[in-house]
């Protein structure tokens, strides 16, 4: 099958990448000429770990193209996928779609035969009946049905979370629209992977609670972690008890500094401005969105803590500014309130990430980019772990602490285990446990 993917961002690279390898003839469209070019030299413009690789064989075997061409990969397609950005609108939270509606009503002006338009790009409940009616508006003669297929892509395992996915998510009407994309989701049928059929409206709101539910899962341990340090509990012991039960499970019940990212921030907000509109609001996820936006900024204050009350005239090492592992995503990271607020306070910073920096440079000003940890660490009060990266979990401790001014290691990750990090002479601080 042909498909035409409207979108090189995360979600459009990716999705398009895997269709390719799926077998599908993928043409991805952007009107970044630049960007264009350097895909088809095979330069990636994200990091996501194999990404690279995958694109450079759907190049090689002929099956994933490059263009700014919309018209031309429209009008061959059997499916396109709207997979442009729906940031945050700026002053009420909503999802700003733009982009969306531009690029509905380009794909219309290009529609030759029967399509099915499909948003891939997450979107508030009704963008499809928007998309929709902009298209018939746009070319009333255009034969075509809109579905939704929300992504649930992980930055950092995205592939795989493709390719074995717990479920595909399909929201359409139509026998032709389900047959089309039955078929482009084939090779998953092998795996048995449950494909969940439902309405446009469904689908759009699952993706968004879905969302809202992990990023609740994260504040609801985060604030358990405070509870422990008042109690001299455990938070990853509570965890562990909690995880253990199949009715709620281990996963998002790491203590940290908060959630961030490209999705969690701007759908959680996304879906409580929409319920607002519905006059049926989710308090339990304003309260979240609420919660999540200070703990972030109360981080720098446990970094301070550590250090005396005071972090003026010192140099703080930092740990990864990435919002996650596996990932150069700045968006929304904690690190982008953590570091501005020990500058503010009087800090000195040196930072290393080790994906992240070139993305962060322009955001952090006046920190100093270090090519490692020992680098970052060199000279420095104290060091702060923000971001969990594999090669800060085995970290040669004697080597770190050799280069310290004084040996204060904040963990916001709970990497290391308190014992371990007093037994190396550190004054170790993490979250949850005492």
């Amino acid at each position: 099958m042909n498909i035409a993917m409207i979108g090189t961002g995360y979600v459009g690279l990716v999705s398009g990448a895997c269709f390719a390898e799926f077998g599908s003839t993928v043409t991805c469209v952007d009107l970044n000429a630049e960007k264009i070019e350097r895909l088809l030299r095979g330069e990636i413009p994200i990091y996501e770990p194999g990404l690279d690789d995958l694109v450079q064989k759907g190049i090689k075997s002929g099956r994933l193209r490059f263009t700014t061409n919309l018209p031309e990969a429209v009008g061959e397609a059997d499916a396109v996928f709207l997979a442009v950005g729906t940031p945050s609108r700026r002053g009420d939270g909503h999802a700003d779609l733009r982009f969306v509606e531009a690029a509905a009503m380009d794909v219309a002006r290009a529609l030759r035969g029967y399509t099915v338009v499909v948003t891939k790009s997450t979107v508030p409940v009704g963008t499809g009946r928007r998309v929709a009616d902009l298209i018939k508006e746009t070319n009333p003669q255009a034969d075509f049905d809109v579905a939704s297929n929300p992504e649930f892509l992980r930055e950092g395992s995205a592939i795989g979370d493709f390719m074995r996915p717990d479920r595909v998510v399909i929201g359409c009407e139509t026998d032709r629209a389900r047959e089309v994309l039955r078929e482009l989701y084939r090779p998953l049928f092998l795996l048995e992977t449950p494909i969940v059929m439902t309405s446009l409206e469904t689908a759009e709101l699952t993706k968004y609670a879905a969302n809202a539910f992990l990023a609740t899962k994260i504040t609801f341990i985060n604030e358990v972690a405070d509870l422990c340090e008042k109690l001299g509990a455990d938070v990853g012991d509570v965890a562990r008890g909690m995880g253990l039960d199949g009715r709620i499970g281990k996963k998002f019940l790491h203590a940290g500094p908060g959630y961030g990212g490209s999705c969690f921030p701007k759908d959680t907000l996304a879906l409580a401005r929409t319920a607002q509109e519905a006059g049926s609001p989710v308090r339990l996820v304003e309260t979240v969105v609420q919660i999540n936006d200070r703990r972030k900024g109360a981080m720098a204050g446990r970094i301070m803590a550590a250090c005396g009350g005071s972090v003026r005239g010192k140099t703080i090492g930092v740990l990864g500014v990435a919002f996650k592992p596996n990932t150069d995503d700045m968006r929304d990271a904690p690190s982008l309130s953590i570091v501005p607020a020990l500058q503010d306070a009087g800090a000195t910073v040196r930072a290393y990430d080790p994906a992240a920096m070139h993305e962060a440079e322009p955001l952090l000003p006046g920190v100093t980019w270090c090519g490692n940890a020992y680098e970052a660490a060199k000279g420095a009060d104290a060091v702060a772990l923000i971001t969990e990266w594999n090669e800060f979990r085995g970290l040669d401790l004697e080597r770190l602490g050799g280069v310290m001014t004084q040996k204060i290691f904040v963990d916001l990750r709970n990497v290391y285990g308190p014992s371990a990090m007093r037994e190396q002479g550190f004054v170790y601080r993490s979250i949850g446990r005492q």
